[in-house]
């Protein structure tokens, strides 16, 4: 009787923890992305060894916005650890770098870039932003590897797999 309520108890505790994986791995899987930031592309908006949860869903219904900041596969080598950028260029648009300064569509005004880390120099482009894709940097533009870098320059929509919703370790931050 004794072996047959142990028998029991272990049966429904293992009940517990395989619904606990598989809801986990669902999660982990199918609605949001937990990603480590492993360079300083994106200081001091993210900073290296920061622990970050992105939304799977959130371009479902919405197109990426300039500025939102995405986890997405590498252009130049899918298999390899997903990337963190911000969005500055949108399909169908020319971006161009100039003295550090980003124009867009021959804009005599430049982006407000005031969440980068600090100023930076030189000229790339122009950059013809293709349907469906996106041109990205990172925050740190000086210590950055991003579509100024890449062979391939462009974040194709269905490579992206997230949009960064919040920073929990160190620091909880939250990002619109």
């Amino acid at each position: 009787m004794k072996r047959k309520r142990i028998l029991n108890s272990i049966i429904e505790w293992s009940k517990c923890l395989v619904g606990a994986l598989a809801f986990a791995f669902v999660v982990n899987n199918a609605l949001v992305v937990n990603a480590e930031v492993v360079s300083p592309s994106m200081e001091s908006t993210i900073m290296t060894d920061s622990r970050i949860i992105g939304s799977r869903l959130a371009y479902l219904t919405d197109e990426p916005q300039r500025f939102d900041i995405i986890v997405f596969k590498f252009p130049d080598d899918e298999s390899s650890d997903p990337f963190v950028k911000r969005i500055i260029g949108l399909p169908n648009e020319k971006v161009e770098i100039k003295d550090g300064k980003v124009f867009i569509n021959d804009s005599t005004t430049p982006l407000d870039d005031s969440f980068i880390n600090e100023a930076t120099g030189g000229n790339y482009g122009p950059y013809f932003v293709p349907s469906g894709s996106y041109f990205v940097l990172g925050d740190n533009r000086n210590n950055s590897v991003d579509s100024r870098a890449w062979n391939n320059k462009f974040v194709a929509k269905e490579k992206i797999l997230a949009k960064i919703l919040v920073e929990y370790f160190p620091k909880i931050k939250v990002f619109n």
